[in-house]
């Protein structure tokens, strides 16, 4: 039979009068309370138990190990065929107070191995009425736990009985509120939604009197229209068909072209593919070929020098085929004697068989004499074989030199025409650097013009300052004023018109002080500016300008009037000065200052306009 049994295990330590543990097993029964078998291990009993059984654990780990195997049977419990098994066992065909052995079994397909077997001992009635004393103990404090619970659950319920009655009375009354209140609204939207129910329906009916009056006059409208469309349609489905037919025809030409397009076009895109396939190889081998290009350029050096030691190898060598044809010929002329040679013994060899023949009586001679000769055949045989040899060897050498020479004759090519590349583009480079010299020239004479210009100018503003202060004293009064700023120059102008926004030039002041006295010549004034690109010049120009060398102080306010050559010095950043541009000067204005080729200055003479001003 199967029955669920607890077991308990409890680990006793006895101090009187020796100090000693004891392991205390009982088997129970929950429905059964006579049901108890007990068993006390004590240590001294535990290594008995070792021994007869074989275990392998000690005294002190066989409490867990007994419970590890207990669970194993636990977990297979409920399995039909289970791997481990609890076995109680008993002499008597009933359990009737007699020993008990508790076996704890593995079962396999082939045998039922058992890993420990336990004798219980059936509890005595003292043992038995001790145990239901503290069955019933352990009811009754559960029992009183139980009713504390209880009691604690009733107060508990009966707490939030009375709370939910309250909170459903109020819920009661706002539920009656919230309903005479709905009933309120209902009827008064029911109301409400009727009257506008009626309004909607007249409106209703008036719209729909209305849109069928509109339809019929839309019917009658589009009938007639619709006939009119018919009619248009069919002449133009007559059109149409012959359109069509014309269509058909073409269609069916152009089918065929597309065919053959088609055929053509995936022609084309595999030729294209292919083309583009190409491209790549023939861009990677352009990237490899430049890299190879760099590593050549390193190699020519190399192979420069390598060519000399060349040079003088292939004449070593050279010399050394000549050693070598003249040997060959020696060994050609020795094959020839000895073939020779060799002809001639053979008719001595016939001969003396003839004589044999013949001679029957001096045979055993002949035959001693034929077999000297036949040994001396041999050794000349061997030394034709070696000879032969000899030559054949020399051959393969003489061969494989002529391909060296080959090899290193391309090489040389090859290196020559790098090298003619290489002299063209020096070539190249140096013409690049003579147009760039010319450049630099031009530019130096451009330089030097420019000067010139500033020299002139500088002297031309010493002359009208001297003119004015001895002619009109009134203009250099207002000149005076006109030039009261620290600089000795007016206020620069903006010309928003123009989009000019950089800087005007020193040159300004000279148009300023140039009005009063020319003023019937001038038809626009205009103010003499540098190019637009040297705004860095003009503004060193503003800030300093210093008088020349000769020219007279300013008497009134102090001031020198001028330009500084070192503000126009040519710097690594700045544009070169191209000189004054024509268009920004009135030619009218300057033309009793500038000097002609039909009136050259006094001071820069044989110096024409052009040179001073190109264009």
């Amino acid at each position: 039979r199967r029955l669920n049994i607890r077991v308990n295990i409890e680990l006793l330590s006895i101090s009187n009068p020796v100090h000693k543990k004891d392991l205390a097993v009982r088997l129970t029964d929950d429905t059964d309370p006579f049901f108890l078998y007990n068993l006390v291990i004590s240590e001294e009993d535990f290594q008995s138990l070792k021994s007869q059984q074989g275990l392998l654990v000690d005294f002190s780990a066989f409490p867990q190990k007994f419970i590890d195997l207990l669970q194993q049977c636990i977990q297979e419990q409920n399995k039909d065929i289970p791997r481990f098994l609890l076995q109680l066992v008993s002499s008597a065909p009933a359990l009737d107070h007699t020993p008990v052995s508790l076996n704890v079994v593995e079962t396999n397909p082939f045998k039922h191995l058992t890993h420990l077997s336990l004798k219980f001992l059936p509890g005595t009635d003292a043992e038995i009425k001790k145990f239901l004393a503290n069955c019933l103990k352990c009811l009754k404090e559960d029992k009183m736990i139980l009713e504390e619970k209880l009691k604690k659950t009733e107060e508990d319920l009966t707490r939030q009985l009375s709370y939910t009655q309250q909170s459903l009375s109020e819920k009661s009354r706002e539920l009656d509120k919230l309903k005479n209140e709905w009933t309120s609204y209902t009827t008064a939207l029911s109301n409400k939604h009727s009257q506008e129910l009626t309004s909607e329906k007249e409106r209703a009916l008036q719209a729909q009197t209305q849109y069928q009056q509109q339809h019929e006059q839309q019917k009658k409208e589009l009938e007639n229209l619709h006939q009119k469309s018919i009619q248009q349609l069919q002449n133009r489905l007559s059109e149409l068909e012959v359109i069509n037919k014309d269509l058909t025809e073409r269609r069916y030409k152009g089918d065929s072209t597309v065919r053959e397009l088609k055929a053509k076009l995936s022609g084309l895109e595999d030729e294209c593919q292919r083309a583009k396939q190409e491209v790549l190889s023939l861009r990677r081998e352009n990237t490899t070929l430049d890299a190879e290009c760099h590593e050549k350029e390193k190699l020519v050096n190399q192979l420069q020098t390598r060519v000399a030691v060349l040079e003088q190898e292939i004449k070593d060598k050279d010399q050394l085929v000549t050693r070598t044809k003249e040997v060959l010929d020696a060994t050609q002329e020795q094959k020839v004697i000895l073939e020779e040679s060799t002809e001639e013994k053979q008719r001595h060899i016939e001969k003396l068989e003839t004589t044999i023949k013949s001679l029957s009586a001096e045979l055993l001679k002949a035959n001693e004499i034929i077999k000297k000769l036949q040994g001396d055949l041999k050794t000349l045989m061997s030394k034709l074989k070696l000879k032969n040899t000899v030559t054949i060897q020399q051959e393969k050498l003489l061969a494989e030199k002529e391909e060296k020479l080959q090899k290193e004759q391309r090489e040389s090519q090859e290196m020559g025409q790098s090298l003619r590349m290489k002299e063209q583009e020096v070539c190249k480079l140096q013409e690049q650097l003579e147009s760039t010299i010319q450049k630099l020239e031009e530019s130096k004479q451009l330089l030097k013009t420019n000067e010139n210009v500033i020299t002139w100018l500088n002297r031309q503003l010493s002359e009208v300052q001297m003119a004015k202060k001895l002619d009109i004293p009134a203009s250099a009064h207002a000149a005076g004023r006109a030039a009261g700023s620290p600089l000795c120059m007016p206020d620069r102008p903006s010309f928003h018109s123009s989009g000019i926004s950089h800087p005007i030039s020193p040159l300004y002041a000279f148009q300023n002080f140039l009005e009063p006295t020319h003023s019937k010549n001038v038809n626009s004034q205009c103010p003499v500016q540098l190019n637009s690109q040297l705004s860095k010049l003009s503004r060193c120009s503003d800030a300093h300008t210093v008088p020349a060398a000769g020219h007279t102080a300013n008497k009134e306010n102090g001031d020198q009037l001028g330009l500084d050559l070192k503000c126009f010095k040519k710097k690594d950043d700045s544009i070169p000065l191209r000189g004054l541009s024509q268009n920004t000067l009135n030619s009218e204005y300057l033309r009793p200052y500038l000097p002609t080729k039909a009136q050259p200055s006094p001071k820069a003479a044989g110096t024409p306009a052009s040179a001073y001003f190109p264009g």
